[in-house]
């Protein structure tokens, strides 16, 4: 049984939406290492592109919420590269904000970030990828958040259990052709980190993951080119979770922190 080489995506086209920085910027790389051609979108143009190799992404400015932009984007890779072979759905993120007095224009910016914009760029992929006799792969960046929200998340948190309900349901219409996955992203050290985790740049919080230590973006990354590679040519619909085993449960940090007085038997 030949089973290729899951990193190699010479002659492939990749697009990274939000790959001008941060974990889009570190997939960007990783599929340009890997040989592929890649598109990344944003906003604003970046002071620097992501790059591999002397190789560097392509950026189109791209308001993904907006459906014929987001068919723009997929358009306009198309006719750069000559196909599309895998679109990482990576655009999203909010601030903290308080369910009771949030503003309703908020919430529908905070769903369509990370809710309706994976769709409209999916959509359009899809038209593409399905033409093309290899197919094509369509992978949604999600959060922890979706299975266990945190105070001050609830929007962000409804939107990306929405995405998740949304990979398996694409997965079912459009395979076999198209597959359709999803990653179950945890606590990523960023530049941001210390703002996220405090001032020990998540040192603490760290204690709290299983693995010992808070996921960096390259972990993610390495788990695009599997899903969108050959070795998991089978697996459509999948939750993949990169996490390093979720969090500890509370009871049990509680018993760590203030252990039982011994007793006598």
């Amino acid at each position: 049984m030949e089973l290729g080489d899951p990193i190699d995506f010479t002659g492939q086209a990749v697009i990274v939406t939000g790959g001008t920085q941060g974990i889009g910027a570190v997939i960007a790389e990783a599929f340009l290492a890997a040989g592929a051609e890649v598109m990344v979108c944003g906003r604003t143009a970046p002071t620097t592109l992501p790059s591999s190799g002397g190789r560097h992404a392509t950026f189109r400015s791209t308001d993904v919420r907006d459906p014929a932009a987001a068919a723009g984007l997929v358009a306009a890779t198309t006719e750069r590269f000559g196909r599309l072979d895998v679109l990482v759905n990576n655009a999203g993120g909010s601030p903290d904000a308080d369910a009771a007095s949030v503003s309703p224009h908020f919430v529908e910016r905070i769903v369509a970030l990370n809710l309706l914009a994976p769709f409209y760029v999916a959509q359009a992929a899809n038209l593409v990828m399905r033409e093309q006799s290899e197919g094509g792969g369509v992978i949604n960046i999600g959060s922890v958040s979706a299975h266990d929200p945190q105070p001050g998340t609830a929007a962000y948190s409804a939107a990306k259990a929405g995405l998740l309900g949304l990979t398996r349901a694409l997965a079912l219409e459009w395979a076999p052709k198209v597959r359709v996955n999803h990653i179950t992203a945890g606590l990523i050290r960023t530049a941001s980190a210390t703002a996220l985790y405090g001032e020990d740049d998540g040192t603490a919080v760290a204690g709290i993951v299983p693995m010992g230590r808070l996921a960096v973006p390259v972990d993610v990354a390495r788990a695009c080119l599997w899903l969108a590679g050959p070795h998991s040519s089978y697996v459509t619909g999948a939750d993949l979770a990169v996490h390093g085993g979720g969090e500890i449960p509370a009871r049990h940090l509680a018993r760590r922190a203030y252990p039982p007085p011994f007793s006598s038997p």
